[in-house]
This record gives C-alpha cells, structure tokens and sequence, in this order.
C-alpha cells in the first residue's frame, strides 16, 4: 500500500473512531488513577484528535482548589506520566482549559447540585450536547453513594432524546458474590444496565484484542482449537515487585480477588468462547458468559483439587535481598501511625485454580490459571501447549526430549505471539531443537501500543460494551470462585511458601504435574 493509499484509510479509520460531545466526570481525580492513566489517555486522545470539539472533564474530589489549580495539577501529573509528557505547549493549553473542578464531598447532596449547574454550563459553552460519562475512581465503600447521589441529583439519564448518560465502574466490582449483588442492586436501582461500564484495563490492552482477531480471522488456528489438540492452557499474570506500601489492600484482597476474579476470568474467556454470530458487543459478551456457565462449579471439600495459594517470603529479586510478605507488614505497621495490618497474615500473595470446561470443544481439557507477585519477572501471558504427536518417530535419536508445539500470546510486556515448534539442526545427525516463529507489535506496526484506557475510555463514549464485563460474567465469575475464597478463608495456611524472585510454591509445580506428568509450568 502507498502512503498516497494509506493516509486517506487512516484518516477514514480515524473519523470513524471519534467521539461525540460529552462531559467526563472524574470522582477521585485528585487519586494516583486519574493522574497516572485516566487524564494521559484523554490528552492522548484529544493529541490523535479523537475527541470532540465539544468536550470537557470535570474532576471531583473533596480537596478545595479552583478550576485553574486542578489544571495546574493534571499539568504535573501529565508531564510525569504521559508517555512523551505535555508534547506541544499549544496543544496542551488547549486541552487544559477543557478541564473544570468541583471541590465536594461524595455523599454530600449539595455538591452534586453544583456539579449539575456546571454540567449544564458546559453545555452551553462548550457544546457538550447533554451527554455524559460518570467515571467512579474512587475507594469501592464510595461507588453506591455516589450512584445514589447521582440518582437524587436528576443526573443519572438522559436529559433529551438524543443524549446519553453512561457510568465506568473501576474493579473490584465487589468483594465475593455476595456483596457484588447488593452493589449492582445498588447500581440497577439508578442506571439501566446498558448504561453501566465495569471496566477491566486488560481488555483494553491490544494483545487481549488480538486474540479474537487471532482465533477467528485465520483459518489455520481454529480448526484445532479443541481438544483434539490442545493438552492444556496455561494463562499467568506474574509481578516482579511485592505488595510495598499496598499491604494493606493486598492483605485484604489477596492475589485470586486481585488478579484471577477479574482480569484473567475475562483473558479466559476470550481463549475459551465459541465463535460469535457477529462482532456486535451482545453477541461477543453472550458467548464469553455460556462458556463461563461450562466451567465445572466446584464444592468446598473440592478445593485442594482445584486451587493452590502461596505466599512470598525473603528471598532475592534482580539479584537483591528483598523482604517478604510479612516483614513488609511489620515495616509498614512501624511506619504507620493509622491502622495496623495482621502481621501473620494469610493472604495469599500467590494463586491458581484449575478451571474444566463442560463443553464438546473443551472436555478434558484444563485451563490452569496463576498469579503472584514477587515473581522473577513482570510478564502476562497464555500459552497453548499443544498434545504431543501420536508416534515419535525420533526415539533412537537425542530428539527423544522433544518438547510439545505450544503457542504463546504475550499480554504484557513485550506483546506479541510466538509459535515454539521443532526443527533439525544442520548437520549430518538427527539432532532436532526448538525454534520460535515470533511476531512482536512494536516490530511490525512500527510503534508502542495504545495505552488500554484510551481505548476503553474511547468505547465508552463511543457506546461501544464489547470490553466491558456484563453483570451476569461478573456474578458467575464470583460464583465459580466463592468456594476457595470461603475454604481459604477458613483454613489457616502454612505461610510463607516461596522464596521471592521465585515461580511459586512447589504445591503448585506438583498439581499441574499431577497425573500427568509431562506437564509442568513454563517459565516465561
């Protein structure tokens, strides 16, 4: 294709992306989300053009400051975070004033009729059209009132018959089944569920995306993705650093509520599903929930077979010493002069669970899904291991330790797909080695990924759920995984159970191998 050609393609791409008028409205501004990701993705957006002209951000916290001291702060902010800072001082300065603030507590009625009358001047002067986005970054204790003040200021629906109102709800959506009902209760009692967006930032990650284009615009990869052909998945989401400073939510969450409730159900999912009718939001959502309504329900007395949790003692990252997980309580609780966390806490920093699919494409087929923190690298990843060939032809060769094809679909970092298979080295034996096929984004498109809010962000606006979670996913999620928070719960562990910079206890390397023992973890 000529730049004459493809210039006019990317033009057309883009106005097809762009979004309408509209107000965002940012609760918790002043927090390290909206500094870090939410206002870069928006000035990104607005540097690629793809806002309207007639848009604005609110932000909404309970510190005072002015409309011109909030853009003073998001203009710090986006100089330390936004991937190239500012840019250009002129485009900035156009965005910045498209930024306004009111100063409110969350529960406090008055601020949201203050929030209401400058909703309706932005109208006016920057021809926001009556249209909305609500965005909760906030503590999870504040979504409901806010939802409810919301609802009593009249601002939670559309105020005309071409205007629209919609809410993003950050995770967790919850903290186990029962709590995430009465949220959305809470929730459904204000908005419609078409207006509700739970986002979930790895949907947004391209990669993730990707895997829909991978599975159903090639012919050579759906035909044996079954099991058939595959022996396994395995879908990781490893973290080099430990909880820090963020003890005191990792000692309450821990790494299943963390990590596999959420992100990797939906990265799940997306490998799992049935081909969709069509790309339509509902279409894609309704298959990634029937594959999730397949998954085995496993009961309480179950669990130790289908889930594992671990959690970091000292041990070496990147060649340092680094404390464990509890020394890292007993630094924070002499630090603090607040609350003081469980220093013989249980939370597991480390967990995975075996999920069975009770379908005809995936019978007998185990998806085994982890996440930990203190990992010896930073890496997401799911890895198709392929069954081995029906007879080795190569057994009176040193190629008798020939390894499985696999298929491996990096998330973070380096995005990308690799397909492992073996090939024979040059020479007069039969020696045959392992070669990678590697495809990375950055090689071939020629630049870095977007960042996955300015994705998302742009959907919302834009009407389009396709990577929202839907309720009944979250609910299902929640329900398929309450038996090991609950067994978990009750059932003091034996910590710590790894040494930090390490994969993960040896429980674990011993139940994937457990009646097959051809199996084992990679190692990314």
């Amino acid at each position: 294709m000529t730049p004459e050609m493809e210039n006019p393609l990317r033009e057309e791409m883009r106005m097809e992306r762009k979004a309408p008028p509209c107000a965002v409205v940012i609760f918790g501004a002043s927090g390290d989300l909206n500094k870090r990701k939410l206002t870069p993705a928006l000035y990104s957006l607005y540097q690629q053009h793809l806002l309207s002209n007639g848009f604005a951000m609110i932000g909404f916290t309970r510190t005072k400051m002015d409309h011109q001291a909030f853009r003073n702060l998001m203009t710090e902010a986006t100089k330390e975070f936004a991937e190239g800072g500012i840019g250009d001082p002129a485009v900035w300065n156009s965005f910045s004033e498209k930024l306004f603030y009111v100063a409110g507590d969350p529960t406090d009625p008055s601020a949201y009729q203050e929030l209401k009358e400058l909703l309706s001047s932005l109208d006016r002067e920057q021809g926001t059209a009556c249209n909305r986005v609500f965005y909760l970054s906030t503590p999870p204790e504040l979504y409901a009132p806010i939802v409810k003040q919301l609802g009593a200021a009249g601002i939670s629906k559309a105020s005309t018959p071409d205007s629209w109102v919609r809410i993003i709800i950050e995770k967790p959506f919850g903290y186990d089944l029962s709590t995430a009902i009465k949220l959305n209760s809470e929730v459904a009692s204000v908005f419609d569920e078409e207006q509700v967006y739970r986002i979930d930032h790895y949907l947004g990650k391209e990669t993730v995306q990707n895997i829909l284009v991978f599975r159903f615009a090639n012919g050579i990869f759906e035909p044996i993705w079954n099991r058939n052909f595959i022996d396994h998945v395995q879908i990781t989401a490893a973290e080099a650093v430990g909880a820090g400073d963020r003890v005191g939510y990792y000692e309450a969450s821990g790494a299943l509520r963390d990590m596999i409730q959420n992100h990797l159900m939906q990265v799940f999912s997306l490998v799992a599903m049935e081909p969709p009718v069509s790309l339509d939001a509902n279409a894609i959502r309704d298959e990634k929930q029937k594959v999730m309504m397949a998954v085995y329900p496993f009961t309480h007395d179950e669990v130790p077979r289908f889930a594992v949790r671990g959690q970091y003692g000292p041990g070496t990252s990147n060649g340092k010493p680094v404390p464990g997980f509890r020394e890292e309580i007993k630094s924070f609780n002499a630090k603090s002069k607040g609350h003081q966390y469980n220093e013989e806490s249980d939370a597991p920093t480390y967990a995975m669970v075996r999920l069975m699919v009770n379908n005809w494409r995936w019978a007998g087929v185990p998806f085994f899904i982890r996440s930990g923190k203190r990992m010896p690298k930073r890496v997401s990843e799911v890895a198709i291991q392929f069954k081995r060939v029906p007879h080795l032809l190569f057994k009176q060769t040193k190629a008798d330790r020939i390894e499985p094809n696999s298929l491996v679909i990096r998330v973070q970092p380096d995005e990308g797909i690799t397909l492992k298979f073996g090939a024979k080295m040059p020479g007069q034996a039969m020696h045959i080695r392992e070669v990678n096929m590697d495809f990375q984004y950055g090689q071939q498109f020629g630049h870095h990924s977007p960042e996955a809010y300015e994705r998302l962000l742009l959907d919302c606006m834009l009407g389009d759920p396709t990577l929202f979670a839907r309720w009944d996913m979250v609910e299902k999620g929640w329900e398929l995984l309450g038996p090991v928070l609950d067994t978990w719960s009750e059932e003091r562990a034996t910590f710590p159970s790894y040494d930090a910079g390490s994969w993960g206890p040896t429980e674990a390397d011993e139940f994937i191998a457990h009646g097959a023992p051809h199996r084992r973890w990679r190692k990314p």
